[in-house]
C-alpha cells in the first residue's frame, strides 16, 4: 500500500474563509494534511490575538474534511514542528514573501532542504482575510462578553499588555485606532484605563472619590459605545463591601474587563502625594473579603479583580507588601499591582523578585507614573504582565489646550494657533457616521 505524502499547513485562522479553504484543498491534493494551528501566544507575537481562543479554533479546523490532524504551533517560526514531522510539503499562500512573515518563509525553505521537502505557494486569495472580516464585525457591534474576556487572554498570550488612560470617548478613539510601525511590526495599545484621577479632573473635582461610581460609569458607557478594546476600571478602594456586587454588575454589563481596588481606607488621598501621614491601609484580612466579594459577585471568571498594594506608598516596606500579596492572592485576586512613587524601579523589582518565588504568584501590574524611565523589556524580565500608562493623555492635553487659549487671547484671533493644532477634518474623520 502506497504511503501518502505528509503535508504541513501553518494557520492562525480566527475566522474561517474561502482563502483558508483554498489552501487546505491544495494541501489535501498533495497528501495527508497536518495543520500547525498557531497558539494565542504565537499570534500575539505579531498581531492582535484572535477573537476565538486556541481550543475553539482547533475544534473548527479539525472538523474540516481536508484536515487529517491538528497540532499546536507555539511560535511564529515553523522550524520546531517541521523538524518533528519532516513533511514532504509545506503549503502557504504566496502573500508572505514580504513583511513580518518573510523571515518565517526563509526559515521554512532552509529547513525543508534538509530532507528535500518542497514549499508550495498557491496564489493568495485577494480581498479576503480574517483581519478584513474582523474589522467589519467590529464596525457592526462590540459584544460586552467578548470584550470582557479579551484582557485575560491578552495577559496569558503576550509578553506584556499595554493599557493607556482614556478619560473620554475621543481619547478612547485615539487608543482604538492608533498604530505605530516599528521594525515591520504594528504596535498598538491593547486597552484603556478608566482612571479615577483623570475622570475627576475632567469634571473639575478633587481626586478623593468626590465623583461617584454612577457618574463615572455613565461617562464610561459613552466611551464603550465607540470602542472595542478591553477596559480596566480604577475603583479606588471599591467603597463599602456591601455595595460591591452592584458595582461589579454594572461594570460587567458595560463590558469592562477588570477592576483594580487599592488597600487603603478612609477619605482617598492620591498615592503620588509626598505627604501620606494621614493615609491608612486596610487590614489585609478585611481587604481580602472585598476580593472574595468581587469573585462571588462576578458573572464571568474572565472578569478580573486586581489588588493594588500600597505598602510602599505608606512606608511599610517590602515585608508588609509580600505578606499582603500572599493574602490577596489566596483570596482570589487575578493580578497584583505593586504601587510605588519612587523615581526608580528598585522597590517594585525587589518585590517582584521575592513574590515570584511564591506558589501563590499572580501576574504583576505596573503603573510607571513616577518611574517613567523604565522600558517595557525590563518590566517583562521582572515578571510584569500588564503596564498601565495612567494619566499621560490628560497631562498632554492640558498644556496644549492652555497654550491654544493663551495664543488666541494674545493675538485676538485664531490664525497663529492653526499650525499647531490638527485640522477639524481629522477629528471629524475619526468619528464614524455608520
Amino acid at each position: 500500500m502506497r504511503i501518502k505524502k505528509k503535508v504541513y499547513v501553518g494557520l492562525a485562522v480566527d475566522i474561517i474563509h474561502e482563502g483558508h479553504i483554498n489552501i487546505l484543498k491544495t494541501a489535501n491534493k498533495l497528501g495527508d494534511v497536518v495543520v500547525g494551528l498557531l497558539t494565542d501566544e504565537a499570534i500575539a507575537s505579531y498581531k492582535n490575538i484572535p477573537h476565538l481562543d486556541y481550543r475553539r479554533r482547533k475544534i473548527i479546523i479539525q472538523n474540516i474534511r481536508y484536515v487529517k490532524k491538528v497540532i499546536p504551533q507555539n511560535t511564529l517560526s515553523y522550524v520546531s514542528n517541521l523538524n518533528l514531522l519532516k513533511p514532504d510539503f509545506v503549503v502557504h499562500g504566496n502573500d508572505w514573501k514580504s513583511g513580518v512573515q518573510k523571515k518565517t518563509r526563509d526559515e521554512v525553505i532552509k529547513t525543508l532542504k534538509k530532507w528535500s521537502g518542497k514549499l508550495v505557494e498557491p496564489v493568495y486569495t485577494k480581498n479576503i482575510s480574517s483581519t478584513i472580516i474582523k474589522n467589519k464585525i467590529l464596525k457592526i457591534n462590540s459584544v460586552p462578553q467578548n470584550r470582557t474576556s479579551k484582557l485575560k487572554r491578552l495577559i496569558a498570550s503576550k509578553n506584556i499588555t499595554r493599557i493607556l488612560e482614556s478619560h473620554n470617548s475621543l481619547t478612547g478613539l485615539i487608543i482604538e485606532n492608533l498604530k505605530v510601525k516599528k521594525n515591520t511590526f504594528d504596535l498598538e495599545f491593547d486597552g484603556m484605563w478608566s482612571s479615577s484621577l483623570t475622570d475627576s479632573a475632567t469634571k473639575g473635582k478633587p481626586d478623593n472619590s468626590s465623583l461617584d461610581f454612577s457618574s463615572r460609569i455613565s461617562s464610561l458607557n459613552d466611551m464603550m459605545d465607540v470602542t472595542s478594546k478591553p477596559l480596566v476600571f480604577d475603583a479606588d478602594n471599591g467603597g463599602q463591601i456591601e455595595h460591591l456586587s452592584f458595582l461589579i454588575r454594572s461594570l460587567e454589563r458595560s463590558g469592562v474587563s477588570a477592576i483594580i481596588i487599592e488597600d487603603k481606607v478612609g477619605l482617598k488621598k492620591n498615592s503620588l502625594f509626598k505627604n501620606q501621614t494621614d493615609t491608612k491601609q486596610d487590614r489585609p484580612e478585611i481587604f481580602a473579603k472585598k476580593i472574595k466579594k468581587i469573585c462571588t459577585s462576578r458573572q464571568s471568571n474572565d472578569f478580573m479583580v486586581i489588588a493594588r498594594i500600597e505598602s510602599f506608598i505608606v512606608g511599610k516596606g517590602l515585608k508588609d507588601a509580600l505578606k499582603r500579596a500572599e493574602i490577596y492572592s489566596k483570596a482570589g485576586a487575578d493580578g497584583i499591582l505593586i504601587h510605588s512613587k519612587e523615581k526608580t524601579t528598585n522597590e517594585i523589582f525587589a518585590f517582584a523578585k521575592e513574590f515570584k518565588k511564591s506558589k501563590n504568584f499572580k501576574p504583576l501590574v505596573s503603573v510607571p507614573s513616577t518611574y517613567s524611565k523604565v522600558y517595557e523589556k525590563d518590566l517583562i524580565k521582572n515578571g510584569f504582565k500588564l503596564v498601565i500608562y495612567a494619566n499621560q493623555l490628560l497631562r498632554a492635553a492640558y498644556p496644549a489646550m492652555e497654550n491654544a487659549a493663551k495664543t488666541i487671547l494674545k493675538k485676538s484671533r485664531a490664525f497663529e494657533i492653526d499650525k499647531k493644532i490638527i485640522p477639524i477634518k481629522k477629528i471629524i474623520n475619526l468619528i464614524k457616521n455608520d
